[in-house]
């Protein structure tokens, strides 16, 4: 779900060029929903091989993911380890949504009604443990390094991008901001574009660049403020937040008492909507634990092993798996001479 700032964020177009050669952190789990979502067939169908095993995540990764290595992009990714107590509401939610959407979807195709059928298949997704594996795998093979964090990748993210060893964090989720990334960057693809929300028709997108610094200037207010207001909206470890309370008021509510949380909170009536304390959940953004043991190394593609993965498990096919690698291949020689060596 998130925390809902997307109203009220400054943000400003960054183009992918400006990104060359810079080391960027994606939230693994959240890419891999995505792609989940987005990739499938007319009737809303998740692309599979002929044994019936879902490959969407992988052709996006697969396909997507070159495409910005082909540029100069330096990425990483990181993926959720253990998901913290708090937490579980939320999945709950989520569940409920899925097996909601799954019913509206039998219906719909029961009808033929295929744009229903797309817009409930999407909400179906599941993420499995053996999906993530495999995609790790790949992004190993691609070459790339891959990083398991204790609990929330965001988390993770944020640390590496605080301690300079990324120069900012991919996702479109701004829950990145409350655990205190100094920078993130969304709508980061190269044809520009990316499909409405439950349509068939798609949008421009362009790349956007939010700093956390920036923005808590023009709010005139300080990160632990910014986790609040987020905790007053609703966050993934309180569901819905304060009934009533949304990112204006919320704002509102931080100026009239400062720092004085307790007081706010009271005003609020927190205990009357949650069960566990306030500071519970703020805790969870200020002190999430994070792997400070973390190695980061770009390696050539492993042509080989990529066309194992995808050619001869997942029959995806060979000429078209080679004219990426291929492609990838031309890149690195390219950049190589332009003095960019260190690009793998």
């Amino acid at each position: 779900m998130g925390v809902n700032l997307k109203d009220l964020t400054i943000k400003k177009e960054i183009s992918i060029e400006e990104l060359k050669n810079k080391k960027l952190v994606i939230d693994g789990n959240n890419i891999l929903y995505q792609f989940l979502s987005s990739i499938r067939q007319i009737d809303g169908t998740p692309l599979m091989d002929s044994e019936g095993r879902v490959t969407s995540h992988l052709t996006g990764l697969f396909y997507r993911t070159t495409k910005l290595m082909q540029k100069g992009l330096k990425l990483c990714f990181v993926f959720d380890g253990k998901a913290p107590e708090l937490k579980y509401e939320e999945r709950e939610r989520r569940a409920g949504i899925k097996k909601e959407a799954m019913k509206r979807y039998e219906e719909a195709k029961k009808e033929g009604n295929v744009s229903d059928m797309q817009k409930y298949a999407k909400r179906t997704s599941r993420l499995t443990k053996e999906m993530i594996k495999e995609a790790t795998e790949l992004i190993q093979a691609l070459g790339l390094p891959t990083i398991e964090a204790p609990s929330e990748g965001e988390a993770q993210a944020a640390y590496m991008v605080k301690k300079g060893d990324a120069y900012a964090e991919i996702s479109q989720d701004y829950d990145c901001l409350l655990f205190g990334v100094p920078r993130m960057i969304q709508n980061l693809t190269i044809s520009e574009r990316k499909k409405r929300k439950d349509k068939l028709a798609y949008e421009t997108i362009k790349p956007q660049i939010i700093s956390l610094e920036e923005n808590l200037k023009q709010w005139g207010i300080t990160r632990e403020q910014l986790i609040v207001i987020g905790i007053l909206i609703g966050t993934d470890f309180d569901v819905g937040g304060i009934k009533g309370i949304g990112p204006k008021k919320a704002f509102e509510l931080v100026k009239k008492h400062e720092d004085n949380f307790d007081k706010l909170f009271e005003e609020v009536g927190w205990d009357a909507h949650f069960n566990y304390p306030w500071r519970k959940v703020y805790k969870l953004f200020t002190d999430m634990p994070t792997n400070k043991d973390y190695r980061l190394e770009w390696n050539r593609p492993d042509a080989d092993k990529v066309r194992e993965i995808l050619v001869e498990r997942h029959e995806f096919g060979k000429k078209r798996t080679d004219e990426v690698l291929e492609k990838l291949e031309r890149a690195s020689e390219d950049m190589q001479q332009k003095g960019l060596g260190d690009f793998f």
